[in-house]
């Protein structure tokens, strides 16, 4: 039976045909109820866990849709609701196993090498000399260069994972997810990356390699091709034990040696010229999936303002179906992660319908695909501006998992202490009863891990909100990591705190409206990491 299009009750989306004709008098009135309904649907088995480029996950975007259509929101997009994305899904050809050869000798994939899938070369045999770059980082403002010296052109660069040790966490995680672009840089054709102890701890040998068997997913760019922020780098894979070993026969060093000095803290492993070639053949089989952003607007009500937006996004995907999943039950409903994200988006849209007061910036809404396949909807959206000509976008806010099975006292806005926007959520979520906390998980570097930090890279200010770990909040979060995050347990059968659901969007709402109505727009601030990397150009504010 065909699937029937989702429709409102006409009166009411009549109603609201329009920004700003509800009562001016009227306050918004956010409910658990209504939150529990949305989380509920997108929850629900019917959408088979909505995984990107899937029915399921198109079900949640027209859902979605259709809400925004009923508060009387504008497309931001000309004639659609949606943002289109082809996703890009490369997967490894199971008849023939990827290899590493290293000094003549062979590797398979899976045993002592991890080689995933590369969608922009199906079929691959990249050979040349290799080089050990100690952790191949790069950073003329923290004065590192760990390719300072040394000859990369054509060859592999091989670099330890992660950062050094003591190196601030927010900072060593942008380096690290940089180094494809650093290794570029220096003129490498390939990176080859070898786990540290540390690594290893977090994530043992066995799930490194069962990653790479995984899909690689990315999106079409205008060229046709699977986009990649690093074209040059064309060869890639992890190394382990045995080979890792043989990458530094002949060297006079040891792999040991070189995870031992990196585990002190500063230490920066220099370094040098490999003797053995290595050879890493692959061959890859691509297909393409639609998928989409679907987005909203909500028009600035200042003339002077109006062409200057905040963006409140929350991501729509989650994992689908998997037949791996341990137990009878398949489908990753992400209940927590992220329709609950979405859903507090929703009825903060609607808290701003029913205020009867249209925000003096204009607010894009966004609930994006691909964000548990590496923030992709989020990274096209921010290549691939939909704003109106002379429409500039100011500042970002990120809901992704809120943790709401209590009654939380304070939140965590990763990223506050970057720009101005650290004092305005602060001022908002105050007014609301709530107190600003402190990143109680820097060693995890979560600034750099979700979907506003595409934004980020495009030297917007953002920031990325959560539930606080005062009272109960730590214990709650890490009961749900350890036992509900990407399960199948993630559903609605968790004990919600419905209202704390409402007063997680009530302060979403105050932070956005202060965001949206405050004089100057969000700024970095002067000396700050991210803004000099990002926005070196951009003016800045002297941090308070």
């Amino acid at each position: 039976m065909r699937l029937r299009s989702f429709a409102f009750a006409a009166t009411f989306a009549l109603a609201l045909a329009a920004p700003g004709l509800a009562s001016a008098e009227a306050a918004p009135a956010i409910t658990g109820e209504a939150i529990r309904a949305d989380i509920g649907f997108l929850a629900d088995d019917l959408l088979e866990g909505r995984d990107a480029g899937t029915r399921g996950y198109d079900i949640a975007a027209r859902y979605v849709a259709a809400r925004f259509e009923t508060l009387g929101l504008r497309q931001a997009v000309q004639d659609s609701w949606y943002q289109p994305v082809t996703l890009a899904v490369a997967q490894l050809d199971k008849a023939s196993a990827p290899s590493m050869i290293i000094g003549g000798r062979r590797f398979t994939n899976g045993d002592d090498v991890a080689i995933g899938a590369f969608g922009r070369e199906p079929k691959q045999s990249l050979e040349a000399q290799a080089v050990f770059v100690g952790y191949g980082l790069k950073s003329a403002r923290q004065k590192i260069d760990d390719y300072a010296g040394l000859d990369l052109k054509g060859k592999f660069a091989v670099a330890l994972s992660g950062s050094p040790v003591g190196m601030p966490s927010e900072i060593g995680a942008h380096l690290a997810a940089e180094k494809s672009f650093a290794a570029q840089q220096a003129g490498a054709i390939g990176l080859i990356t070898i786990p540290t102890a540390a690594t290893l701890a977090r994530t043992p040998w066995d799930n490194l390699r069962a990653r790479a068997q995984n899909p690689m997913v990315s999106w079409i760019d205008k060229d046709g091709h699977p986009y990649v922020r690093t074209p040059g780098i064309r060869g890639t894979g992890t190394v382990h034990g045995a080979a890792a070993d043989a990458l530094f026969a002949g060297s006079g060093k040891t792999v040991a040696a070189i995870r031992a000095q990196a585990e002190k803290k500063g230490a920066r492993p220099k370094g040098f010229a490999l003797k053995p070639g290595v050879r890493i053949d692959r061959a890859s089989s691509v297909e393409t999936a639609p998928s989409r952003n679907v987005l909203a607007v909500l028009p600035g009500s200042d003339p002077a303002l109006s062409h200057e937006y905040v963006l409140l996004m929350a991501h729509l995907d989650h994992l689908g179906i998997r037949e791996s999943a341990k137990g009878p039950d398949k489908v990753y409903n992400g209940a927590m992660d992220n329709a609950s994200g979405v859903a507090t988006m929703l009825a903060v849209a609607k808290a701003f319908i029913e205020s009867g007061e249209r925000p003096k910036r204009s607010i894009l809404f966004a609930a994006v695909t691909g964000e548990e396949d590496g923030l992709l909807g989020s990274q096209y959206l921010a290549r691939n501006s939909v704003l109106p000509a002379g429409g500039k976008l100011v500042g970002v806010v990120n809901l992704d998992m809120p943790i709401l099975t209590y009654d939380f006292q304070d939140v965590i806005a990763f990223g506050a202490d970057h720009s101005t926007l650290g004092p305005i959520v602060e001022k908002a979520a105050k007014a609301e009863g709530v107190s600003l906390s402190p990143d109680p998980l820097p060693s995890e570097g979560l600034f750099t891990r979700s979907d506003h930090y595409r934004f980020v890279q495009e030297g917007i200010p953002a920031v990325f909100l959560m539930t606080g770990f005062a009272g109960p909040g730590k214990e709650a979060f890490e009961h749900f990591l350890k036992t509900d995050y990407h399960q199948p347990s993630d559903q609605m059968s968790l004990p919600f705190h419905w209202e704390a659901a409402a007063k997680f969007a009530k302060v979403n709402y105050a932070i956005a409206r202060e965001i949206a109505d405050e004089p100057q727009a969000p700024l970095w601030y002067k000396g700050d990491f991210f803004g000099d990397a990002f926005a070196p150009d951009a003016p800045k504010a002297v941090k308070p």
